[in-house]
């Protein structure tokens, strides 16, 4: 039966009493050990020469021998690998596999297992202990952030069950929290988490500590130019320093990572909620209520109290409300539109073919070309809207593209100043619809060209004719090509009547 773990006390208890001649089977019962334990070390005590000498070695002495023993003498019998632990050694610092070293062991007659030379080389090659030292940072200096998946809750907004994450934003020193569940890990989400965070910290602080393996939205911030450029511009606007972990470090990140863990397992754990805004409402409660005023297990001291100390070392949070933005690169496509969230936006079409800048802001979409900023829309406020500057689309492809007095407005302006002069006046007049008179003159200029059409349309203006009919009588005659002379001036309107209607009528005498 094995016996239980020996420890230096118990090597020394041994040595005294195998100095007084007892039976290692006495010894063995009374410390619990297993006999071949203790024989074994009966036999090392001998050949170190514990035995001998009036008395036991000082102290220090045994624990010196043990640990300059080639192995400890618990080791049980000698593997059979150890005669050939120089070899071993040799090929495993010149990188060679264990399945190569056992076959270069039975070149060499080696008849043990592959197990055997595993536990040797486990031995061989044990490491001491990794250890780290605890930074404290001093108030105000850094905050640590990560999102944590809790399961599913009710959207009151998509009106539906959906897989919801919670962030928790951790300042470093007093260990007080922020915490928001939400339904995305979208970088406009990620950055208004942050603004709202602050604005419950009443600050902000020099450094922002966030992990790169967990949330997809970190691994984005960290190697997707659009998430970087989004994040940098609310680090710029507030004035903190990005600072990621090392890859497979999360004990860089730990108050965040028990953080999390606490918010789960204790803000969360065991309740259910209508949906998203009560889960919210309760994890604000609990924050000032329970974890904020709780024996924090490193400080020894309530997070809110150590918060007091903390919120004068803040950074004062922006004069005006941080607009969340999120910049995204898009190609403007051969309709001169870029897409962004399912919207369509239109750009120069001498731009088709580049990849483009937008930076979306909460009532505007701005489009940059290489830092100039070339089109401004409103942001669309449902999926499939389009908003088209019809400045940005190529003239000859107008037509049919655009709302028909738009395009009949902009032909008539490439034609020239008295197509567009004479179409304005003709659309202008109210209440009849225009559009196919409109029509049918800008439609002149395919049989006598734009020319002779303003011509002609200047000639009706000048007579104050604005008609169809007009227009294509002047350019049949050829009247187009003549000057306009200026019409006679209308005879003065005069009654109808040769005598005044006083001679018809009856007058009273006396």
């Amino acid at each position: 039966m094995a016996g239980r773990r020996i420890d230096v006390l118990d090597i020394r208890e041994m040595i005294r009493r195998f100095r007084l001649g007892e039976a290692d089977r006495a010894i063995a019962q009374d410390l619990g050990a297993a006999r071949n334990t203790v024989a074994k070390y009966h036999e090392w005590a001998r050949q170190q020469g514990f035995l001998d000498g009036p008395e036991l070695p000082p102290p220090g002495v045994i624990e010196d021998r043990l640990a300059a023993a080639p192995r400890p003498p618990l080791a049980g019998p000698d593997s059979t690998v150890e005669p050939y632990r120089e070899f071993v050694a040799q090929k495993r610092a010149e990188g060679v596999e264990l399945r190569a070293v056992l076959g270069l062991l039975r070149e060499r007659g080696f008849a043990g297992s592959y197990s055997a030379l595993r536990r040797f080389v486990r031995r061989l090659e044990k490491k001491p202990p990794e250890t780290f030292l605890r930074v404290e940072t001093p108030p105000g200096q850094e905050a640590q952030v990560d999102f944590g998946y809790v399961g599913e809750l009710f959207d009151s907004v998509a009106r539906r069950l959906r897989k919801a994450w919670v962030f928790v934003m951790t300042l470093s020193f007093s260990r007080h929290q922020y915490a928001e569940i939400v339904f995305d890990q979208r970088v406009e989400t990620w950055v208004a988490l942050h603004v709202r965070a602050f604005e419950g910290f009443g600050g902000v602080v020099k450094r922002v500590v966030l992990d790169n393996l967990r949330a997809g939205i970190v691994k984005a911030v960290l190697h997707d130019a659009e998430a970087q450029r989004s994040y940098r511009e609310l680090a710029e606007a507030y004035g903190f320093l990005i600072a990621p972990c090392r890859p497979r470090t999360p004990r860089h990140k730990g108050k965040v990572e028990s953080g999390v863990r606490f918010v789960k397992r204790n803000g969360l754990a065991g309740r259910e909620f209508r949906d998203s805004n009560e889960a919210n409402e309760h994890l604000a409660r609990w924050v000032r209520e329970v974890a904020g005023v709780r024996d924090h297990g490193t400080t020894h001291e309530a997070p809110l109290t150590r918060f007091e100390a903390e919120r004068p070392h803040l950074a004062p949070l922006p004069s005006r409300r941080y607009e969340v933005t999120v910049w995204k690169q898009a190609k403007l496509h051969p309709d001169c539109h870029v897409v962004f969230e399912s919207a369509y936006y239109s750009g120069p079409h001498r731009l088709v073919g580049e990849t483009l800048w937008l930076r979306a802001l909460p009532g505007r979409v701005e489009i940059f070309h290489e830092y100039v900023l070339v089109a401004t829309h409103p942001r669309a406020h449902r999926r499939g809207q389009w908003s088209t500057h019809s400045d940005h689309l190529p003239p000859e492809k107008l037509q049919g593209l655009l709302p028909e007095p738009v395009e009949l407005r902009t032909r008539a302006r490439l034609m020239g100043d008295s197509v567009s002069e004479l179409i304005e006046r003709l659309l202008g007049e109210r209440p009849l619809d225009r559009l196919r008179s409109a029509q049918g003159i800008l439609g002149l200029a395919r049989r006598f060209g734009a020319e002779r059409l303003d011509a002609a349309c200047r000639r009706a203006l000048a007579f104050d004719e604005v008609r169809y009919h007009t227009v294509k009588t002047i350019l049949k005659k050829g009247l187009d090509l003549e000057s306009v002379s200026e019409p006679a001036a209308p005879l003065p309107k005069t009654s109808i009547f040769a005598r005044p209607a006083s001679d018809f009528l009856p007058t009273n005498s006396n």
